[in-house]
């Protein structure tokens, strides 16, 4: 069939490719019921935290300088930790990414001596320095901190590896990465998390557990801190930024430990006090409003991607009717020339610099060359439409976001032109 498929794309016959995309969008419309539910779910939420804070128009005005007594700022920061129940929040436009606000975090909870555990084996290739994994003068290592990894037992949590190590006592921090990373396995659901959290708890009461929540946000109807995590770290130019935000990350949990963090973040005895808001307000509070909506389009994008490419016989994860706890869809193309021409595709599809063709290159923080196909309006705003990958075996492509499905669906079926 897919020799066949070429054979009517070369001729410029597209008839059997229209044909197989309204059969897949036939099989695919009760995944895309359930998401809305999902949808319908968090968007309850987060309207009835716009209302117990009646927003105004003042709310939405920011400071200069050195930004005392911001209203939005403060308010803001009081909806996350309504929306995420967690205690108190810190979420700032100076924070400049998710990896720099995951390091903020952890520079301020953790001292000389203390370890620091990651239970899904190795994090995010960007997190390598801040954690000594690779040499750097300005890593927690180089400040005394250990780090510990334990591998995933096939692509689960090791729970009894895991319990035997905490039990013995001498483990600060632990971190979850909910997001998969440029790893080949899919999200942690919630209810892994919890799970986790149980067994963690059932021999340890005061090890800290540090969720990466980046990409996972409105996923589900819970999120970490309500399964027992004490901390969560994202960035507002991925879910939670409803495409809107542009710039900036939260932190969310114990309020002891925001304190902490709030300290780093600006200077011991400062915290959170300061901190001019500039414009930002009224944009991560209108994200934060759409980021519900934005977010069931990101994984209505993913969905189409997996069942339109398993068509062709391309292995992809997870699989269209998996529940999602991300918003990444991953391809594996096993062939380095797919996977840069399927990110150069999806670029000619973009909004933003759809003239220019990506190559792959050496991208700060990462040790193989990356392609990474995004034309957004924000830049390196992973929730809208963008595709990435390393240069390495087995080849995968990470899809992430889209602002609508219909703009979503003419990339990808133009990217897949583009590999055939």
């Amino acid at each position: 069939m897919q020799a066949k498929i070429i054979t009517y794309i070369e001729h410029g016959e597209e008839k059997m490719l229209d044909e197989i995309v309204k059969k897949v969008e036939a099989q695919i419309q009760g995944r895309f019921q359930f998401e809305e539910s999902i949808e319908y779910e968090n968007s309850k939420k987060v309207l009835e935290v716009f209302k117990k804070h009646n927003v105004s128009e003042a709310h939405l005005q920011g400071t200069t300088g050195y930004g005392y007594g911001d209203l939005g700022r403060d308010t803001i920061e009081e909806m996350f930790a309504d929306i995420f129940k967690a205690e108190d929040a810190l979420v700032r436009s100076q924070f400049i990414s998710g990896t720099h606000t995951i390091s903020c975090a952890l520079f301020g909870i953790l001292r000389p001596g203390d370890t620091v555990l990651s239970i899904n084996g190795k994090p995010y290739d960007t997190l390598d320095e801040t954690l000594g994994i690779r040499e750097n003068p300005s890593s927690l290592k180089s400040f005394g901190v250990k780090y510990e990894q334990i591998e995933l037992l096939n692509n689960q949590f090791d729970i009894e590896k895991i319990v035997n190590r905490v039990a013995q006592n001498n483990i600060k921090l632990i971190m979850i990465q909910r997001s998969r990373g440029y790893s080949y396995r899919n999200a942690f659901h919630i209810s892994e998390i919890e799970e986790v959290i149980k067994n963690i708890r059932s021999v340890n009461r005061d090890v800290i557990i540090f969720v990466d929540n980046c990409y996972g946000e409105f996923t589900e109807i819970k999120e970490p801190i309500e399964v027992g995590a004490d901390v969560a770290v994202g960035s507002l130019i991925k879910n939670i930024g409803g495409a809107i935000a542009q710039t900036g990350g939260y932190v969310v949990g114990r309020k002891d430990l925001i304190a902490l963090i709030s300290d780093r973040y600006s200077a011991p005895g400062l915290g959170k006090e300061g901190g001019a808001s500039f414009e930002h307000n009224r944009r991560i509070m209108q994200g934060l409003f759409m980021a519900p909506h934005i977010v069931c389009e990101a994984k209505k994008i993913g969905i189409f991607t997996s069942k339109l490419l398993e068509e062709y016989g391309f292995e992809t994860e997870p699989k269209f009717d998996a529940i999602r706890s991300d918003i990444v869809q991953m391809i594996k193309f096993k062939d380095e020339n797919k996977l840069i021409k399927f990110c150069q595709g999806i670029q000619r599809f973009s909004p933003i610099d759809s003239h220019v063709v990506p190559m792959p290159w050496d991208m700060p923080g990462y040790d193989s060359q990356i392609i990474m196909a995004a034309g957004a309006f924000t830049s390196g705003s992973s929730i809208e439409l963008s595709c990435d990958g390393p240069l390495r075996e087995p080849y995968v492509a990470y899809l992430q976001g889209g602002i609508t499905y219909s703009y979503g669906k003419m990339a990808v079926i133009e990217a897949l032109k583009n590999i055939l």
